[in-house]
């Protein structure tokens, strides 16, 4: 026995295991009752807190939520601003000329094919991280490979132009460019990533004025590479800005290429496949399996000419 269970025992007590004894079926019945009395507190108790944790994870994930919802135009739209002085010492650098709507207001930027008259128009709308002048590499290889004019919108609250950029600010900003373009020859848009999205939303818009679509690194809808993104979150419910182009596509009937990149963590490739084949008009893929987001591997003048010749082999 250990000492310490014989502590407060006198001389001649009864020994403890007598007392035990006796007490025995008394100490069962009490101590069953506490038990079960300590098993049913323990239980409840449980119960509370599992409430509390689900209650409290719940709000915790609506306010990430609400959060996310609140900013997510900041997630999507990163305009770069530069003062007027710093944009045309940009265009000079790439040779690029602004570009006005009638009432003198500025658009975007263009380069003139040095061939006049040209063959046809581009209008290029870039990604979400770039802008007009950082697009000038489109007029560049598109020049190289054919005698096109390249007309680049830029879209509200990037560079110098005023305003802010939203899905609806830039199909605004882009009908109003794309009515500013000249009408005598064929019209051929180019989308890269987000404005893969704006493209499609014209050529849905003016699905019998348009000669050709190229798509790069395009999705389906927003939503979808947003939901790559942010597996957590119900996008599709939060989302304001979703440049569904898969809906408006559905008006065009025109020849549309499509490209792909292997490597891109950003738009991943089944995105762009989707939006491929799903539409059911005459088309073209583009696989670059070592290609990052919007990455044309391989020599640049081969892929244009390649695209602008499947734009213009029996032209629409």
């Amino acid at each position: 026995m250990l000492p310490s269970q014989n502590l407060g025992r006198r001389h001649g007590d009864p020994p403890a295991q007598a007392n035990r004894e006796i007490c025995s079926p008394f100490c069962i019945k009490i101590a069953s009752i506490f038990a079960s009395m300590s098993e049913r507190q323990k239980t409840i108790s449980l119960r509370r807190l599992a409430k509390l944790l689900l209650l409290a994870g719940a709000t915790i994930y609506a306010l990430i939520c609400a959060v996310i919802g609140a900013n997510q135009r900041s997630l999507i739209y990163h305009p770069q601003v530069f003062t007027s002085a710093q944009v045309e010492q940009k265009a000079r650098d790439a040779n690029l000329e602004r570009w006005t709507n009638s009432a003198g207001q500025f658009i975007g930027f263009k380069r003139l094919s040095q061939k006049q008259p040209a063959n046809g128009t581009v209008l290029v709308t870039y990604g979400n991280g770039s802008t007009a002048t950082g697009s000038a590499h489109y007029a560049d290889d598109i020049q190289k490979a054919a005698a096109l004019d390249v007309f680049v919108l830029e879209y509200p609250g990037y560079e110098d132009r005023a305003g802010y950029p939203t899905e609806k600010n830039l199909f605004t900003a882009a009908t109003e460019a794309f009515n500013s373009l000249p009408t005598n020859n064929p019209i051929y848009l180019v989308g890269e990533s987000l404005g893969s999205g704006v493209a499609s939303y014209l050529a849905g818009t003016f699905s019998n004025k348009i000669s050709g679509v190229l798509l790069i690194s395009p999705f389906d809808s927003l939503t979808s590479p947003a939901q790559y993104q942010y597996p957590y979150l119900p996008c599709s419910l939060l989302m304001i800005d979703r440049f569904p182009s898969k809906n408006y596509l559905r008006n065009y009937h025109g020849k549309i290429g499509v490209t792909v990149d292997g490597k891109d963590t950003i738009v991943p490739e089944k995105f762009g496949r989707r939006l491929y084949e799903n539409y059911s008009g005459p088309k073209k893929l583009w696989e670059f399996p070592d290609g990052g987001h919007c990455q044309i591997t391989g020599p640049q003048t081969n892929f244009w000419t390649d695209a602008i010749g499947f734009w213009q082999t029996n032209p629409k």
